[in-house]
């Protein structure tokens, strides 16, 4: 719910600027000796979109005493349908500077400025662009949240106002791939971590820039603070020229610096589930009914927590546009055949023969799925990271198909009711 009132909160901070006259940096008010340009970015949140922070610029003419904020980041609720699907429409508005501030501190989220060493020239150019770019005719972009995202938005506007040095200074390799990112600022929450790693494709296995990096509004604040560019003068200038805390969350850990190693804990954890459905087949012993009941919940709760994901992904694949989830190799491990564990799992519990025969089938079905997936990893073209799942799903799926095995093995078949 804090996300969704920060958001109105953000909206109604807009609707006010909306009425208002354009800036005066805008329409010529302005004298470029007066305006200063910072770079503001966020902290992380609460909610899995704030998980990665926010970046937005500010403009203040100090003259006229005039500033506004440009949030790239901007979202109509109207169309959460339509996002849902894949098209992730955005828009950049403009909102007060010290009110949106204080929106974050109650937040409890980081509120840091870096004020822009720009010349004049350079300051009044970026400050008419963006003026530009929320008029209502160029406002809507569509979203992607690793390559046009609220912080590579503003990176590009910097990028520009100094002449490309940016993206030149940002063209050495990145210390992590996108997905190692995301499992850093998703480590906050393991199986929220572990679900976004399941939805997303090789895309964010690839190796980026550092340019690419920037898609994060703190690797952003970084790069920047880190360059010196060469100004219209001549001269080589550190691109901030000071900075400032405004705001420091008092509630929340700093962001890892390195992915956390959940893949072994994961291992053990599918290996262990493994074991505990052939121990349940092979220790049952005569408790025929109790370990028939056990095997169809731990199947039915498999079905669950794993297939009902896979199931979700197979249908983002086929109906919406979100590529970041197309031609996922999760699938081999994780799909809507996994899914169908979960009605049968009940009805073996529930004494079903049909589910007593089909269930072991089902799960020699997705064991040879998941081994085939593994397999193709000798492939070039099925370079996605998938181990830290494999190492989950792998020992689960072939443990819950042996113990089924034995179990059919060596219970009969139920009589059939006598016939009256």
């Amino acid at each position: 719910m804090k996300v969704i009132a920060a958001a109105l909160c953000l909206l109604s901070l807009a609707w006010p600027l909306a009425a208002r006259a354009e800036a005066p940096w805008a329409d010529g008010r302005s004298a470029p000796e007066d305006l200063e340009v910072s770079l503001v970015t966020f902290g992380p949140g609460d909610d899995v979109p704030s998980w990665f922070g926010h970046t937005a610029l500010v403009v203040e003419d100090r003259r006229l005493k005039e500033a506004r904020l440009y949030n790239y980041g901007m979202f109509d609720f109207d169309k959460f349908a339509r996002f849902a699907l894949g098209r992730l429409e955005f828009w950049v508005g403009e909102a007060p500077v010290g009110a949106t501030y204080r929106m974050y501190e109650w937040l409890d989220r980081d509120v840091r400025v870096q004020v822009l060493n720009l010349r004049p020239a350079a300051a009044a150019g970026l400050a008419r662009a963006l003026a530009d770019n929320v008029r209502p005719q160029n406002r809507d972009y569509l979203y992607h949240h690793y390559n046009d995202n609220c912080s590579t938005r503003p990176r590009d506007k910097i990028d520009q106002a100094v002449g490309g040095q940016l993206r030149r200074a940002l063209e050495a390799p990145g210390r992590y791939t996108l997905r190692e990112h995301t499992r850093r600022y998703a480590a906050v929450s393991d199986p929220m971590s572990v679900l976004l790693d399941f939805l997303m494709n090789d895309e964010i296995d690839r190796p980026i820039r550092k340019w690419d990096e920037a898609f994060l509004p703190a690797e952003l604040e970084s790069q920047v603070r880190a360059l010196s560019y060469v100004d219209e003068t001549g001269a080589t200038v550190p691109l901030v020229a000071r900075e400032q805390v405004v705001y420091a969350a008092k509630h929340r850990a700093p962001v890892v610096a390195e992915p956390p190693r959940l893949a072994p804990w994961l291992a053990a954890f599918g290996v262990l589930l493994g074991a505990l459905a052939v121990g349940l087949a092979v220790l049952g012993g005569t408790a025929r009914k109790g370990t028939r009941v056990a095997l169809g919940l731990l199947s039915a709760g498999h079905g669950l927590v794993f297939g009902l994901p896979g199931l979700v992904l197979a249908l983002m694949w086929a109906i919406t546009n979100h590529t970041v989830t197309f031609h996922n190799e999760h699938l081999f491990l994780a799909n809507p055949f996994s899914f169908a564990a979960l009605p049968l799992g009940v009805m073996l519990a529930r004494g079903s023969e049909r589910a007593r025969r089909w269930l072991p089938r089902l799960w020699q079905g997705l064991s040879l799925l998941a081994l085939l997936g593994v397999a193709l990893k000798a492939l070039p073209a099925f370079d996605q990271d998938t181990w830290r799942l494999t190492g989950l799903l792998l020992p689960s799926t072939l443990g819950m198909a042996m113990a089924l095995w034995v179990d059919a093995r060596r219970e009969p078949a139920l009589a059939p009711a006598p016939r009256v």
